[in-house]
């Protein structure tokens, strides 16, 4: 149950979702997978809405190159542990919220594990690699998978749903060489801003979701689109589900 402070503190989203939304935020359970600059909004905002328990991983520390787009750390943060310093900022943010750091590597001997009992996974990372491995973790577990990625001005978001949606596998095959790319710091804001939301969507049932929908952003000419997602019929991961069905 949220308390009469709670209530005061999220009046004004209540309005959208009432007190039964409000309170499956805080029952519901969040990894962040990754804590730069995609996990620096979407971490915010989902502390702000009253998520009940943000599980961030993260295996890096901080450095001067990232701020100019992880909002989270400051100059006294360079060579702490991100996952240390965005816990201490998202606690004082939200004393209510529970946010569990875990310097970790996500891999495919240890990703089911960081995943737990989580009940739906945000992607903030920064490589397809990593992307792919929490994709095939969250068809494993059952659980919706927002992905976001981000390069220069452009940026795309959506959300992946076991048995209901397309995958990552469908939309990128194979993953392309690990490398530094150019960004901007506003796309990462807005593009983990929309994960965040879609995650309030998701456990509340405000609205409908991103499934089967790519929405693609250009920062340059200020557009949007959205771009229709099929499964793929030989999909390794969610084509399995379907032949099983």
């Amino acid at each position: 149950m949220i308390s009469p402070e709670e209530c005061d503190r999220y009046e004004r989203q209540m309005r959208l979702f009432g007190r039964e939304g409000q309170e499956r935020l805080k029952a519901a359970k969040v990894l962040v997978a990754g804590a730069g600059g995609l996990g620096s909004a979407a971490c915010v905002y989902l502390a702000a809405a009253g998520i009940g328990t943000l599980r961030i991983v993260d295996e890096g520390a901080v450095e001067r190159s990232n701020l100019n787009r992880q909002f989270l750390y400051g100059d006294e943060d360079i060579g702490r542990a991100k996952v240390e310093a965005a816990a201490a900022r998202l606690e004082r943010l939200n004393p209510d919220v529970r946010i569990e750091g875990l310097r970790r590597t996500i891999a495919e001997d240890t990703v089911l594990d960081l995943v737990g009992d989580c009940g739906l996974i945000v992607d903030a990372m920064d490589n397809f690699a990593g992307r792919h491995v929490l994709n095939d973790a969250a068809w494993a577990k059952g659980i919706p998978f927002i992905h976001g990625a981000v390069e220069g001005f452009y940026g795309q978001v959506t959300t992946f749903v076991p048995g209901r949606t397309a995958c990552l596998r469908c939309l990128v095959p194979v993953a392309p060489p690990r490398r530094a790319f150019p960004v901007i710091g506003p796309l990462c804001g807005i593009v983990g801003s929309i994960e965040a939301a879609e995650t309030v969507k998701y456990f509340t049932g405000a609205s409908r979701l991103l499934e089967n929908m790519l929405l693609m952003l250009d920062g340059v000419d200020c557009v949007i689109e959205e771009v229709p997602l099929r499964p793929a019929p030989d999909c390794r991961v969610c084509g399995r589900e379907r032949t099983r069905r």
